[in-house]
């Protein structure tokens, strides 16, 4: 295994700056787990699926693609630009773009592959990359969304109708260089953001948007999204931010424990991952992995590090957790790493430097450039593509892919595009 020393030895030059803005596409979620939220039909109510960790419940599914893709159900042009994916729930489909200055927000019907609605429902930031970061969650017929600009909202899943709104200027935050691209993490009763600054976490009741509790201060927010962990029956919210890594109480925003790892990166972004009593977070600008052992004593929690390498440089792919391994993005590539020991099993080029999701079994990946995507199994031994498809667009291709209801959704600039996955 190849140490932190040996490889930053070896980058004679880091990647440009724009890259980290990738971070944008961190977003919306739902809670995984303990505390339940509505989940949607479909199971993608959120940023990265129900448990926010990148993994669909479909099954029957296609195992290899024909020649050309699997067959486009539809495309619907003119959500706007940007990077959001998509959520479910309510029978439509949601996701965000900019357009004339302003955000809004784009329900579609899955079925007719028609915009059933449309609404503006804040500014746009300003900061480039140009486009909108965040992907609505959605929860019981609402919708919850977290600007660029840091206005955080609630809207009726029907209309787009604003129900509540708040600023994360009310809790001493503000943007770092390109803006807030977090997604609301629902948990039970609370919405909870991560303003940063004066208050690193919030939890506002999610019907009425007071606040229930603050977190205290862990430097500045970066491009991270939380997520909620449920562990030897302590609740948590874990999350990223400028200066690493933070786990907070889940009922009273009392923070339980810190790690520096990657603390004044130039941008973290990619969402942590949970499992079997294991913190895992990868991030680009050559700082690599690391893997968190977590322990509760009460409602006292303690994470040592298990490992840490840079075998994974992940810039804003993210990655998933199968079977005791991690499947992700690595600089330009993929690669799979051992989950308690950091030990790599292999790396391949794929369809170059991307995100991913995954749902049977595969491993869904869509390439940055270009707009290219393919299938691959996800196995310890080896990565092999049985399946690529193309779609168009312009600039970078930094939303992931989503597969809920027997479809695969890819959305590239101002486009989503919509595949039949099933056999």
């Amino acid at each position: 295994m190849r140490t932190l020393q040996d490889y930053r030895l070896s980058r004679i030059s880091m990647r440009p700056r724009m890259k980290v803005l990738a971070l944008c596409l961190a977003v919306i979620v739902v809670a995984p787990g303990g505390e339940t939220t509505a989940e949607a039909p479909g199971g993608w109510p959120g940023w990265r699926g129900a448990n926010r960790d990148g993994k669909s419940a479909e099954t029957g599914l296609l195992k290899s693609w024909p020649a050309g893709g699997p067959k486009r159900l539809w495309a619907v042009k003119g959500i706007g630009t940007g990077f959001s994916g998509v959520s479910a729930g309510g029978g439509l489909i949601y996701t965000t773009g900019h357009k004339h200055n302003t955000l809004w927000i784009t329900a579609i019907d899955p079925a007719k592959g028609k915009i059933a609605w449309a609404r503006g429902v804040t500014d746009a930031a300003h900061e480039e990359p140009a486009g909108s970061r965040a992907t609505p969650t959605y929860d019981n017929g609402l919708l919850y969304l977290e600007a660029g600009t840091g206005v955080v909202g609630c809207y009726a899943a029907k209309n787009g109708r604003k129900k509540w709104t708040r600023k994360m200027s009310e809790f001493g935050g503000r943007a770092d260089t390109w803006a807030y691209s977090e997604s609301v993490l629902i948990v039970g009763k609370l919405a909870i953001v991560s303003p940063g600054g004066d208050n690193f976490m919030v939890a506002l009741d999610k019907v009425t948007g007071k606040t229930v509790w603050t977190s205290g201060q862990f430097g500045w927010a970066h491009y991270s999204s939380p997520i909620h962990v449920v562990h030897e029956g302590v609740s948590m919210i874990v999350n990223g931010g400028r200066n690493g890594l933070i786990g907070v109480d889940a009922k009273t925003g009392k923070i339980l424990w810190t790690q520096e790892f990657a603390s004044g990166n130039v941008a973290n972004c990619p969402t942590p991952a949970y499992s079997d009593g294991y913190v895992f977070w990868a991030v680009g600008y050559d700082q690599g992995a690391i893997c968190l052992k977590l322990k509760a004593s009460g409602r006292k929690v303690k994470a040592t590090v298990a490992w840490e390498n840079m075998d994974m440089v992940c810039h804003h792919g993210g990655y998933v957790i199968l079977d005791g391994h991690v499947y992700g993005n690595h600089d330009d590539g993929w690669t799979c790493l051992d989950l308690k020991t950091g030990a790599r099993k292999w790396y391949d080029r794929g369809v170059g430097k991307g995100s991913l999701c995954a749902a049977d079994g595969m491993l869904y990946l869509f390439s940055e450039a270009e707009g290219k995507a393919a299938l691959a199994a996800a196995s310890p031994k080896g990565m092999k593509l049985v399946g690529t498809v193309s779609v168009k667009g312009k600039g970078p291709s930094w939303a992931h892919p989503v597969v809920t209801g027997g479809r695969l959704y890819l959305r590239y600039d101002d486009t989503l595009y919509c595949f039949d996955v099933t056999r």
